[in-house]
């Protein structure tokens, strides 16, 4: 799921959404689990709030009367079309899983035994409280013996603990047929470095609460004096923020986060660093390349990228810089980092006044959310982390009609066509680069409803009553399974989304677009529902999908996967100017503190783009499925008409105030409001579908309106 002008259009629609309605942080009393009506073409006309222009606000025209009707749930920080498929995919596994728990245990196969055992253990609270801290007692034992920075950097190495500097096994961006090492820091407690930096009200209000949080860990953790170890803890993330961190937009340039070294090259920039002994835990000893993800530019390097000073200021000192810190850090400090890491990411199989702390913080303070969820569907949710495909199988024999990936597999070659016939009509792309474009697009590598060699995880033992030694043993498994692919072919079959996922990805490594079973239902795919919404619904996503293979970082990956320039300079210059046009316009989208607080125009960008391109994609492909004939009316509804009020449909949504602000701050998606308004208003179609004039808010110019794919 991405310049100055058009600055008059933007404002207005700054102006008509800067203060959305937020969901009650304070409301406790209990209210059900909302629902939606699809009515009998999957979208219901009787939701529709009349007394709302589309012109002005067409996200509110679509959705707002259920918004007023369906409050957000104590247990969610936001509630839309994706949670509730969400919430229908976490019954729909516990329905599996309750089917295997009534059994007589005696009947149980290997595989099912493991899934039963992973999910009781979790809910077993009374078990986990009467056990107290002794199950995670061994590794704060292990953590407080490394008494060296040789011996703690072993521990960071091994699966199942934090650390400040992370290494995993992944495609290699530049040499597509292998797989690379990368590596690079991170250490910070905070959702990003912005936390740390910021001095508002609010700021250094979560900022007090996160240092009473690791204050209750390390004293946990037996910490005497754990107020003040807490505030040496917090120090040293601040300087992770405030010296090694990079700015989360910057950290998007694919150009940037690509850095080859050799062992011997990484091993220069450590310092005094005790680097061998962390990479030879982790199973990295023998290997002839790393990609380090955040070392800054070299000044010649940053000529070659175009980077303006503005851009280099938000540059930390990465990888190497956090080297440094650490050997200028405190062994004791280091020590209590890793232990309150280690108890925070296993606070919910720890008595319950962790789970309570970990909640409070995470859950309350930083997104707004009154209640926790229910142990249920977070056991779901920790089977699905430790035998996830296991149980994506069954989920897909039950509930993954045949006939929904058939109909998908026209959809997706649908929108092929659409955007090939879209890349021949670019007035802005000379004939090199849409040939470069289109033998990408030819290269695309669908994938739909579920991988065939679904994982069964051989060998991964599941112990009853023992939580974080079944995590401890998910971790080592899933890390020797990823070394395993080091050294051999590249594995086109794997996924990283489960079946029951609601989600759906494009990996430009190996050019693939991915959408697993559970999204493939209303309100994005109905298998009877009006081809006008399937369109502006799933087709929308499909194209948004493939969008991101021609974003502004996507689009420098080749049909092969390769990272590598395939446009002329002219070419790229005219997209970039497209793109950072759009930049402006969500940068005007402020949704908070009376305009103040906006939308990050540049770190979404690639999102909008998938946005813009995806919804213009299938609009041309809706209108090819008709072969030049008009599309019926519906319930007084055009079939352009049901196309965008599919779009809108499908990102119905509210949220608590305090999770739009983490959103704003770290998530590289707009708003939901703005991923609908932000996007018709840039298409003629929806114009001419609503009646849309210089009258309304939403109007923009057509020489205003932005077109890339």
């Amino acid at each position: 799921m991405n310049t100055k002008i058009f600055a008059l259009g933007a404002s207005a629609l700054a102006l008509a959404l800067s203060a959305p309605a937020f969901a009650d942080d304070a409301a406790t009393e209990e209210v059900p689990t909302p629902t939606m009506s699809f009515g009998e073409w999957g979208f219901d006309p009787t939701t529709l709030s009349t007394d709302v222009d589309p012109g002005d606000d067409f996200f509110a025209y679509a959705n707002q009367k259920w918004l007023d009707a369906n409050p957000l749930p104590a247990e969610f920080s936001r509630f839309g079309a994706f949670n509730l498929l969400r919430e229908k995919s976490t019954a729909d596994v516990k329905a599996l899983v309750d089917r295997l728990t009534s059994k007589d245990p005696a009947t149980l196969s290997a595989d099912e035994k493991r899934i039963v055992e992973a999910y009781n253990t979790y809910l077993d609270t009374a078990a986990i409280e009467s056990a107290g801290l002794a199950p995670a007692q061994p590794h704060l034992d292990a953590i407080k013996g490394a008494d060296t920075l040789a011996a703690l950097a072993e521990v960071w190495g091994t699966p199942g603990y934090s650390s400040p500097l992370y290494a995993y096994v992944e495609v290699d961006a530049k040499e597509p047929t292998r797989y690379s090492v990368h590596a690079g820091s991170g250490g910070l407690g905070l959702p990003d470095r912005d936390y740390y930096l910021d001095q508002s009200e609010k700021g250094k209000d979560i900022q007090a609460k996160y240092r009473d949080y690791l204050a209750f860990l390390l004293g946990e953790a037996g910490y005497a004096d754990a107020s003040g170890m807490a505030e040496k803890v917090y120090d040293f993330e601040d300087s992770l923020a405030r010296k090694v961190a990079w700015d989360r937009a910057t950290r998007r340039n694919d150009d940037l986060t690509y850095n080859a070294l050799t062992p011997e090259e990484l091993n220069a920039k450590a310092g005094g660093f005790p680097l061998a002994a962390m990479l030879t835990a982790s199973g990295f000893e023998d290997i002839d390349r790393f990609i380090v993800t955040d070392l800054p530019p070299s000044p010649e390097r940053a000529e070659e990228l175009g980077l303006d000073a503005e851009t280099l200021a938000k540059i930390g000192g990465g990888m190497p810089a956090a080297m440094q810190l650490i050997l200028d850090t405190p062994m004791d400090v280091l020590q209590a980092w890793t232990a309150k890491g280690f108890l925070s990411s296993n606070a919910a199989v720890l008595p319950k006044r962790f789970d309570d702390a970990q909640f409070a913080f995470y859950g309350t303070t930083l997104n707004g959310t009154p209640e926790q969820r229910p142990r249920w569907k977070r056991a779901i949710g920790e089977t699905e982390g430790l035998l996830g495909e296991l149980l994506g199988k069954s989920y897909v024999a039950e509930y993954f009609p045949p006939e929904n990936k058939a109909a998908m597999d026209e959809l997706v070659a649908n929108l092929r066509k659409a955007m090939a016939q879209s890349i021949d009509g670019l007035d802005w792309m000379g004939e090199a680069t849409k040939e470069q474009a289109v033998a990408k697009l030819d290269a695309f590598d669908p994938k739909i409803g579920y991988r065939e060699n679904l994982e069964t995880y051989e060998g991964l033992a599941i112990a009853s009553g023992a939580p974080i030694a079944n995590r401890m043993a998910a971790a080592e498994w899933g890390w020797q399974d990823m070394l395993s692919k080091l050294g051999g072919p590249i594995d086109r079959t794997e996924w990283y989304m489960l079946p029951q996922t609601v989600n759906a990805y494009y990996n430009p490594t190996k050019n693939e677009i991915v959408f697993p079973a559970a999204i493939l239902q209303q309100p994005f795919f109905g298998i009877s529902a009006d081809p006008a919404v399937n369109y502006g619904g799933i087709g929308g996503v499909i194209g948004h999908e493939m969008g991101h293979g021609f974003d502004d970082q996507g689009s420098k990956s080749d049909g092969t996967g390769a990272l590598r320039n395939w446009w002329t300079d002219a070419d790229r210059k005219a997209f970039d100017k497209l793109g950072d046009a759009l930049v402006e316009q969500y940068n005007s989208y402020c949704p908070l503190d009376d305009g103040e607080t906006c939308v990050n125009g540049r770190l979404t960008l690639g999102e909008n783009i998938g946005d813009l391109g995806g919804l213009s994609l299938a609009y041309r492909a809706y209108k090819l499925s008709l072969n030049g004939k008009e599309d019926k009316v519906i319930d007084g509804l055009t079939g352009d008409q049901r196309f965008f009020l599919a779009w809108a449909q499908v990102w119905r949504s509210q949220q608590r105030e305090a999770a739009a602000r983490q959103r704003l701050t770290t998530d590289p998606h707009s708003p939901e409001e703005f991923r609908v308004n932000g996007i018709v208003r840039n298409m003629d179609a929806w114009y001419d579908a609503f009646g849309v004039t210089s009258d309304d808010d939403l109007y923009l110019p057509p020489e205003e309106r932005i077109t890339i794919w």
